[in-house]
């Protein structure tokens, strides 16, 4: 069964009335070719525009051309006993390969989380890091440093995972599961076990799709922490945790009035031995993430077809 007899199959069995749509495109098809004003009567734009998204009609030479007319004939007889078993018509994307780039970010990331436990490491990493952040404390407050660290992380998560991150890839991934559904369900209603059985095998195989998903949202976030261990390790340095030694100990015993908790210092635990600078990173960091994308304008997850 061809891609395009796949397609026409799954188009009228999604939506009756389309069935009738292509009759009249298959009717009105001059030397393979349609235009709108041949059809416009007969059937709606939304109509015209599902057979052109499904590729069932594609550029011609002064109209949309049928992409295989036999295909689409054959595709609109005996829907019924349609082979189920013979795959979807999405295709599975090619996965990405991580860059050599990819991979040092991943092992200088793997590095930095051996800051937290080892003292050495987090006060190299941080020393380096409060030669630039260390001046901003003698400037403004503790909790406006924090904003800014939160901002400038929303604002590279944002556009590392949008240009890292292959929307149509992921898409892709989601639309062929969603394709298996779709056939396994239908032979279920017809109880065909031999359509079934070859579903299984192919869903069997798609799960390597969900490694591809894995890598595909997996590779920005080795930047995101590979560019945000640092800042939080300094910020651990700089207040102390599980009976660390600060850096700014007149820092960390700042008292500052929260809502509920009441009058507490940076390095209170506000929810058990979470501190409050951490609370308050974390806060700032998703609102200043949400604000990014709205102003910019990205969206951060995938849309099925």
């Amino acid at each position: 069964m061809s891609k395009v007899e796949r397609r026409v199959r799954s188009l009228v069995r999604e939506d009756g009335e389309m069935r009738d749509a292509v009759e009249v495109v298959l009717d009105r098809a001059t030397d393979g070719e349609v235009q709108w004003v041949d059809v416009r009567d007969e059937i709606t734009s939304g109509q015209w525009g599902r057979l052109i998204e499904k590729e069932i009609l594609v550029d011609g030479e002064t109209g949309f051309a049928l992409a295989d007319p036999d295909a689409i004939e054959a595709g609109m007889t005996n829907d019924d006993d349609g082979d189920l078993s013979s795959g979807g018509d999405v295709e599975t994307p090619e996965t990405t390969s991580w860059t050599k780039w990819d991979k040092i970010a991943g092992v200088a990331t793997l590095g930095a989380f051996v800051g937290y436990a080892v003292s050495p490491v987090r006060n190299a990493i941080a020393g380096s890091i409060d030669i630039v952040l260390g001046p901003l404390l003698n400037i403004v407050p503790f909790y406006v440093v924090i904003m800014v660290i939160a901002l400038a992380t929303g604002l590279y998560s944002t556009l590392l995972r949008a240009g890292l991150m292959d929307m149509d890839k992921m898409s892709a991934y989601q639309d062929r599961m969603k394709d298996i559904q779709n056939r396994r369900k239908e032979a279920k209603e017809r109880d065909d076990q031999a359509a079934l059985d070859a579903i299984q095998e192919e869903q069997m195989d798609a799960m390597g799709d969900q490694l591809g998903m894995f890598k595909e949202q997996f590779r920005p976030m080795v930047w995101i922490m590979f560019l945000t261990i640092p800042a939080f390790l300094w910020m651990f340095w700089v207040i102390g945790y599980r009976g660390s030694e600060s850096a700014y100990p007149e820092i960390a015993a700042q008292e500052l009035i929260v809502p509920i908790a009441g009058t507490v210092t940076w390095d209170a635990g506000l929810v058990g031995p979470i501190q409050m600078w951490i609370v308050w990173y974390f806060l700032c960091s998703m609102a200043f993430t949400q604000l990014v994308q709205k102003s910019l304008n990205i969206q951060m997850s995938p849309t099925s077809s």
